[in-house]
């Protein structure tokens, strides 16, 4: 019970921070709201202000703002369809943004928590490490695998997704290890009185170990320095760790659409509550961070060119507005149904395998 409760409090924080954006913006612009509603199906709870209906539905895995005008043609001058192309993309855009910022504001908290920030700095090998003949002590990982690493989440992340253990770094070597982000890119074009160091291409191969379910990953044996945090560069690294998680989020969508990773991969909601449940466990801010990585992961797939999903409706506003000739709303709206069909299919398909697992057991 304390899972499930968890669970929805964590989704429902989520999808209604996502709807209050779209809703802040349609007031911002006068656009005419007829329901806003948390959670899909039946209607469980209903009251009504002004001229928008307020509901609470029976299956807490979304949401929507019902506006005047999204799905059809209207003759009302507030309809969302007879608004400027701008403000439409800003209403639509808006619930990710909400999304986002929630993931930036939790990792700003655990950001403020660490006594150490990490860098993409190497400060030390361990005993006995594969990778002691190749790297040094000082050593800036500014390239992955040909990925742009200019911090420690990205350098992590990146190590991390490499499949056959040899991997191709590019490091910086001798440099000033005191140098800021902002020195070293003034240093790329001859600027400032700090030397970033030498450009060194490495191929080092690492140890892997067995991560389980058949999967093998790479194992990092050596440490990165920890900068003492100050109010700038935890600032800095809040906005670097969102950066990089919404990088994370990008390439693991690739992944999985290039083949790389199966959907047995994925975790639908009962995997996700399992998860959420795993890092209560472990503490508050295990569970901060867990839910900052879960509302990023909403916000940058919402963002996604397909039907039904913003990104979708933000796709077909561009293509009006590149062809000066908007897509018939009957034509949109039949599109978004079919996607809202097979989104919900997929979700199934997920759910089913996460119910599989845990059925498997460990």
């Amino acid at each position: 019970m304390k899972t499930v409760l968890l669970t929805i409090l964590v989704f429902g924080v989520i999808i209604t921070l996502h709807e209050l954006g779209h809703f802040a913006f349609c007031k911002l612009f006068g656009v005419r709201v007829n329901e806003f509603s948390f959670g899909m199906g039946p209607r469980l709870l209903g009251w009504g202000k002004g001229e928008t209906q307020y509901s609470i539905r029976l299956l807490p895995i979304g949401g929507y703002v019902a506006m005047e005008g999204e799905d059809e043609e209207s003759r009302d001058g507030r309809a969302f369809c007879n608004r400027p192309p701008w403000q439409r993309f800003l209403i639509l855009f808006a619930g990710a943004g909400m999304n986002l910022l929630l993931g930036l504001a939790l990792l700003g908290v655990s950001t403020s928590q660490m006594d150490l920030l990490g860098t993409n700095v190497v400060a030390r090998m361990d005993e006995g490490a594969a990778t002691a003949s190749y790297l040094q002590s000082g050593d800036r990982i500014v390239e992955v695998n040909g990925y742009n690493t200019p911090n420690y989440n990205d350098v992590v992340f990146q190590l991390i997704r490499d499949e056959d253990g040899v991997v191709d770094l590019t490091v910086l070597r001798g440099g000033d290890l005191t140098m800021t982000g902002w020195e070293r890119l003034l240093a790329r074009f001859g600027l400032g009185e700090k030397d970033p160091g030498e450009e060194v291409s490495l191929t080092v191969p690492f140890q892997m170990e067995d991560a389980g379910n058949g999967q093998r990953t790479l194992k990092i044996d050596f440490v990165f320095y920890g900068a003492e945090p100050t109010l700038g560069n935890s600032v800095v690294y809040t906005f670097q760790w969102t950066v990089s998680t919404v990088k994370q989020v990008w390439y693991s969508l690739l992944d999985i659409v290039t083949g790389r990773f199966g959907l047995s991969q994925l975790s639908g909601p009962v995997g996700t509550a399992t998860v959420i449940q795993q890092a209560s466990d472990q503490g508050l801010r295990s569970l901060v961070i867990l839910v900052a990585y879960i509302t990023i992961n909403v916000g940058v797939f919402n963002l996604l060119p397909v039907p039904a999903l913003d990104g979708g409706r933000m796709f077909f506003l561009l293509v009006g507005m590149l062809f000066r000739r908007p897509i018939p709303a009957k034509y949109e709206a039949y599109i978004n149904a079919a996607g809202m069909v097979l989104l919900l299919a997929f979700v199934a398909v997920v759910t089913f395998s996460d119910i599989a697992k845990l059925l498997a057991g460990p």
